[in-house]
């Protein structure tokens, strides 16, 4: 996906000053701030409609600093208190500039996205839980309140999902997309991009795309704005750059999701990083109470304290347990899982349910039977669980979920993309910004760079904050 030179377009079939691929979150956002910007806004869209990844998500924000719902719901959060923990939850190799903008932008990012008539109930979710079931408007998303998070930066909620019952990222992009068009941006549907355009002089001036059957030239006055999405649907992407992610059964993301918008930033010179980073999830709670149970692996060892966020538990079984791990609980804790697990094994007794298991024999007995004694004084030596996940296992019948990558739901989403300054521009592999060219979304590298500390709501906080931020930057260049 080389970028064409701009001498070989004999003609340009249509002009924007702002091109924008992909209608996704970011896309949208970005088109938004563009087109208010000033500029005439062109979004080219792969499939029938926008929406993207974010329209099949939870629709969870990732907001704090003291939003109107977390003040309502009566918790105290701060710039410097939310700092402290996205930087944590961002990994090795964050961009504290980026962290930085976010944080202080995070109440007026809130605000604006209620603006556009996104609602967000005054509510509190306290369940331990992927995402609230009902309309509550916030819930604890991540590591806060986890070792050794919680350590580090006060817990305190941010998981802002909008008012709609379940999963609420179709509801979120209605909103968006229906600003869009509110805007005066024009959304070309069922359009591909295939190429960039370079001039002489290494800018970005537009686009080769592919229009009912036939190769069009688009040229963009004053920039285009990547926001394709990431590269979980393509495999060999995956092999080169995270074959980890194979092991992977369920992958999170749409068909536009094969890495296309990052291949063609990288074709006119972006830098690609991050590529080996992604996010796993194997949902063994909801129920909240699943958290007192233990996981173990093939050994009958934990590994992972179990009140982790799934993002961290699901990374430990896949990379610490080598995929193959159980979520041991007794019968007052069992419950049906969000996403179904099958009993590997029902038992009486623990050393029953080792042998039902095949495991060495002694080693998850002496397992449980260390974890109660210390659980029996709200203790986890080991791991260090909170308290509140802390109790003996001592109800029988105990039983094994099965949260193996041969038997249980593995999602998988890629974490990796175009390297880009904080303002948006896609930067080379000398850190020089590609004039003309910008990125936003999980075609960026952006504000996570590891899915072991990742917090549910990242993805779309960062993909609308950061694609708003590329759109308005893009509309003032020249």
């Amino acid at each position: 996906m080389r970028a064409l030179p701009s001498s070989a377009v004999t003609h340009w079939h249509r002009t924007a000053d702002v091109v924008i691929v992909g209608c996704g979150g970011a896309g949208a956002c970005a088109a938004i701030e563009a087109a208010r910007g000033g500029a005439r806004t062109l979004v080219l869209e792969r499939a029938g409609g926008g929406g993207g990844t974010t329209a099949l998500s939870t629709g969870v924000c990732y907001l704090g600093g003291g939003t109107r719902v977390q003040r309502a719901c009566g918790f105290d959060d701060s710039v410097a208190d939310m700092t402290d923990y996205v930087r944590l939850a961002a990994g090795h190799g964050c961009d504290d500039e980026r962290i930085r903008l976010f944080c202080e932008g995070s109440v007026e990012h809130f605000e604006w996205l209620c603006a556009l008539g996104v609602e967000f109930k005054d509510a509190y979710e306290p369940e331990k839980t992927t995402h609230p079931f009902g309309e509550e408007g916030l819930h604890m998303s991540g590591n806060e309140a986890v070792h050794p998070f919680a350590e580090r930066a006060r817990p305190v909620p941010r998981g802002h999902k909008p008012r709609h019952p379940g999963e609420a990222g179709a509801y979120l992009m209605r909103q968006l997309i229906a600003a869009v068009e509110a805007s005066g941006a024009e959304i070309l549907c069922d359009c591909r991009a295939t190429r960039l355009v370079r001039d002489d002089g290494g800018r970005v001036v537009g686009v080769l795309a592919r229009l009912d059957g036939a190769d069009i030239a688009i040229g963009a006055e004053r920039g285009v704005v990547l926001c394709a999405g990431g590269f979980i649907m393509n495999d060999d992407l995956l092999a080169k750059h995270a074959p980890q992610l194979l092991r992977c059964n369920y992958k999170a993301g749409c068909p536009g999701d094969d890495g296309s918008g990052i291949l063609l930033g990288a074709g006119a010179g972006g830098e690609a990083i991050n590529m080996a980073e992604g996010l796993v999830l194997n949902a063994y709670y909801p129920p909240g109470k699943h958290a007192k149970g233990i996981l173990v692996d093939a050994n009958g060892h934990r590994f992972i304290n179990e009140d982790a966020y799934i993002g961290r538990a699901s990374d430990a079984m896949l990379n610490k347990a080598d995929g193959r791990a159980w979520l041991i609980v007794d019968n007052e804790l069992w419950g049906k899982t969000q996403v179904p697990h099958r009993l590997a094994a029902v038992e009486e007794t623990f050393s029953e349910l080792e042998a039902s298991l095949g495991m060495p024999a002694g080693e998850l007995v002496h397992t449980i039977e260390t974890y109660n004694r210390h659980a029996a004084r709200a203790e986890d030596p080991l791991f260090h669980k909170s308290a509140e996940y802390l109790r003996p296992l001592q109800t029988p019948p105990y039983a094994a979920l099965d949260c193996t990558t041969t038997g249980s739901i593995y999602g998988a989403l890629t974490l990796g993309g175009l390297s880009t300054a904080p303002t948006g521009e896609v930067l080379d592999a000398g850190g020089t910004s590609i004039p003309g060219l910008y990125a936003a979304g999980r075609n960026a590298a952006g504000i996570c760079r590891e899915g072991r500390t990742y917090a549910s709501g990242l993805s779309i906080a960062d993909a609308t904050f950061f694609g708003r931020v590329a759109g308005r930057r893009a509309a003032l260049s020249r």
